[in-house]
């Protein structure tokens, strides 16, 4: 898959799963299950329930996304 593919939203972390796995709820009223992007986990950027964050799905399957910035 291209990386322009992807489609970009803005959530909130609702759920702290197993396997470093979140339920993020977005803005438009969806709840997805979400990981954490190659880079936050090389650099130790720990996510909270209630923190803000930007992910990344695939057209394909809109139940899973890639969290992929925590906003301050």
């Amino acid at each position: 898959m291209v990386k322009e593919d992807t489609i970009k939203l803005d959530g909130q972390i609702e759920e702290l799963l197993p396997n470093m796995n979140f339920r993020v709820k977005l803005e438009n009223g969806m709840m997805v299950t979400a990981h954490l992007c190659g880079k936050m986990r090389m650099r130790n950027i720990r996510v909270l329930t209630g923190d803000r964050v930007s992910v990344e799905m695939s057209p394909y399957d809109l139940s899973k996304a890639r969290i992929i910035y925590r906003h301050r």
